[in-house]
């Protein structure tokens, strides 16, 4: 048998995404199978659950990938059209040993994708292109595996609702953005109380209402337009494949999702003093902060949904999360970035304070950020570029923290300079508590690029 070689864009550092009909193919998709299935059977395993997102290309790229599966000796759970949290659900509810979601995310239409788990671990980096070797060589297990489909929406949606409780019915708008968690949305909020209105619940993977991308602002606008009209206590908003969340208050005001990730910080501190609550480098410092004065110990680490999903095993973190939207909850649940079951946690939150979100909001200390800066950069001479900088900064005895890139605090506030492990870019964030201090941030940073002969974008 000859060996697969993917194009070289596509095997990630988180996942496996491309476009369809360029970079990625059906080929592409049993070699994953196929390779997959061969580092699960090395491992004793017999069992793969397998789901997929509403994309028009989501279906054939199942079948090519069940083919690798079944032709590897796997037996695979399909679990149907679905968000990627019922996909890792799957994993510990059917108990088996890996899953599988087809998915782009939220990306453009005409992408596609992977993600996937190995056990109840994520499945990422050099895992990752450790199926590029095993493709390129054709090292494949060989056998004759099994398909059975299995509805898991029912299931899944009663065990979601076990993460809500009220104390007051709210009026919610929800938008599932056309992704792929629209049909478990209207299971789950059918058993709320109070009064909720749907937005792009049906699912379509042409996406004709907006993008879905909850963490971007133009994105939110039909959302906020609703919750303005309907005079709702807040709104949601989901990203294609259901693992990112988006938050507006009553006043049509974002929460971003350090923001989200420290109010819900305060009942998991109420009921685990002194516990250990994980967050991005990109997080404000107020979130930091704002987990310290409640008791616990904040941890400051890496950006990436699936490395953090790892560190919080390691430090059996009840809660961690990341400013794209991601969080995770160990509290009664599993781990993984559940959109839905964080918005019923908020909910919950939300009820117990009579609705009152802006005031949750309002209570948070106020600074001035600037959004996530990217701008383009050599492959080849970006992780350089940071280090250069990092080298610099330690001679002048800033004080940084280099877990990922380098983030420099200041009398002023922080900036963050780091490299993106998925794209040829690097990324800058400024944060400060006035206006004067956040153009001191921006000139700072422009400063350094410019030391390292980087175009200096507009900060």
């Amino acid at each position: 048998m000859s060996g697969h070689r993917f194009d070289p864009t596509i095997l990630r550092e988180y996942d496996i995404r491309g476009t369809v009909g360029k970079t990625l193919h059906a080929a592409d998709a049993e070699a994953i199978g196929r390779a997959f299935a061969t580092i699960v059977r090395r491992k004793g395993g017999k069992r793969v659950s397998v789901g997929y997102d509403g994309r028009l290309s989501s279906p054939d790229l199942q079948e090519a990938l069940c083919r690798g599966l079944t032709a590897a000796g796997i037996d695979v759970l399909r679990i149907g059209l679905g968000p990627t949290p019922m996909l890792y659900f799957s994993v510990y509810h059917l108990e088996t040993d890996g899953g599988i979601q087809i998915t782009g995310s939220h990306n453009p239409p005409d992408y596609n994708g992977f993600k996937i788990m190995l056990g109840h671990g994520s499945f990422f980096g050099e895992d990752i292109q450790e199926l590029g070797r095993i493709a390129a060589a054709a090292d494949y297990e060989s056998g004759e595996g099994s398909i059975e489909d299995i509805d898991l929406r029912q299931v899944y949606a009663e065990r979601l609702l076990e993460g809500y409780s009220h104390a007051s019915p709210l009026k919610v708008v929800w938008d599932s953005g056309n992704g792929a968690a629209g049909d478990v949305l209207r299971m789950v909020v059918a058993k709320l109380p109070g009064e909720h209105i749907l937005l792009n619940a049906d699912i379509d993977g042409t996406f004709p209402n907006h993008h879905p991308d909850p963490t971007v602002e133009e994105n939110l606008e039909q959302l906020k337009d609703a919750v303005a009209a309907s005079g709702a206590d807040l709104g949601i908003g989901f990203d294609g494949d259901g693992d990112r969340i988006g938050v507006i208050d009553g006043q049509g005001r974002v929460l971003w999702g350090d923001q989200l990730i420290a109010l819900l910080s305060r009942e998991v501190l109420a009921e685990r003093p002194g516990a250990t609550i994980i967050a991005d480098v990109k997080a404000s410092q107020v979130l930091f902060d704002e987990i310290a004065r409640l008791g616990g110990r904040p941890l400051m680490y890496k950006t990436g949904h699936s490395l953090i999903k790892t560190r919080m095993a390691e430090e059996k973190a009840p809660l961690a999360g990341e400013m794209s939207g991601h969080i995770f909850f160990a509290d009664r649940y599993y781990g993984f970035d559940d959109a839905l079951y964080v918005a019923l946690r908020f909910l919950s939150l939300a009820s117990a304070e009579g609705g009152q979100v802006a005031r949750l909001r309002s209570e948070l200390p106020e600074v001035i950020n600037t959004p996530e800066i990217r701008f383009d950069c050599e492959e080849s001479r970006k992780f350089a570029i940071v280090e250069e900088v990092r080298r610099r900064l330690q001679a002048e005895g800033a004080d940084i923290n280099d877990i990922d890139g380098v983030r420099v605090q200041t009398e002023d506030g922080w900036w963050l300079l780091r490299a993106s492990n998925t794209q040829a870019v690097l990324v800058a964030r400024c944060e400060a508590s006035s206006a004067q201090g956040l153009e001191r941030l921006k000139q700072a940073l422009a400063g350094h690029l410019r030391s390292c002969g980087v175009a200096v974008p507009q900060l």
